[in-house]
């Protein structure tokens, strides 16, 4: 399949706004892994401070911003294997976001379980993991949304589940156009949902997300099953729900409940 073209003139003529609370989990070790490290409140706030200086640098447009907003902007560090809108190597941040909690969690879910079916030898967790998912909110006036034409077109190219060339070489013209995000459809979730793909952190409309939620996830040979205790919700995705991904379709029907 040839890759679409995009100029980023063609591009700036399709921007349009975009503002909402789009949803994002991180592993909820991230707020306590020091505190094993350390016998104090004040030994572990130290610790930090120095782990902090050994990372790379963020970008001007970060200040101010939460910690869990700005990290995926960091400069300087190498991103190891690329993904939908960010090329592997020493490349911009990308920050990855969905509309809908239930549709980052299907995100999640599927790169748990890519992760085991690429480790065959790993053994699945005994126990479920907590995530933390927030919500940060969104506005720019410059952003693209692949779900809607003219993009729409090229909606094969967008939603391929291994291949992100198309997607990459986007997100560079929307780059050079100065666009700062990407709305597309959710190749992971079996509803469909959306997400959004923000190119700049100046589209954040607050430096602190808005709304957070406490999940518990279990993993299966079966799938997945997600339970958060307020607001109470519970979720489950089979295997068979990432077939489209032959990664994970080959796993699935190597691994027997």
């Amino acid at each position: 399949m040839s890759l679409p073209i995009w100029t980023p003139a063609a591009l700036s003529s399709e921007a349009r706004s975009l503002s909402g609370a789009w949803w994002r989990l991180v592993e909820a070790q991230h707020q306590v892994s020091t505190m094993k490290l350390v016998d104090t409140v004040d030994e572990q706030v130290l610790l930090e401070s120095l782990l902090e200086e050994t990372k790379p640098a963020f970008p001007p447009d970060c200040a101010g911003l939460d910690y869990l907003l700005a990290t995926p902007f960091r400069y300087g560090g190498v991103y190891p294997n690329g993904s939908r809108f960010r090329r592997a190597g020493r490349t911009l941040g990308v920050y990855y976001a969905a509309q809908r909690v239930e549709t980052a969690l299907a995100e999640m879910a599927f790169y748990r379980l890519l992760f085991y079916s690429e480790s065959p030898a790993t053994p699945l967790p005994a126990n479920a993991a907590e995530y933390t998912a927030f919500s940060a909110l969104i506005q720019t006036s410059a952003a693209l949304d692949l779900t809607e034409p003219p993009l729409l077109r090229d909606e094969a190219a967008w939603t391929d589940p291994v291949n992100y060339e198309a997607c990459q070489a986007l997100a560079d013209s929307a780059r050079t156009a100065g666009l700062a995000a990407i709305v597309y459809r959710s190749v992971r979730d079996p509803a469909g949902g959306r997400n959004v793909a923000l190119l700049s952190a100046g589209a954040f409309a607050e430096r602190q997300p808005v709304e957070r939620q406490t999940w518990r996830i279990r993993l299966a040979p079966s799938g997945v099953q997600a339970l958060c205790e307020f607001p109470r919700q519970r979720l489950g995705f089979a295997i068979t729900d990432f077939a489209s991904d032959p990664r994970l379709a080959a796993w699935g029907r190597a691994v027997k409940p």
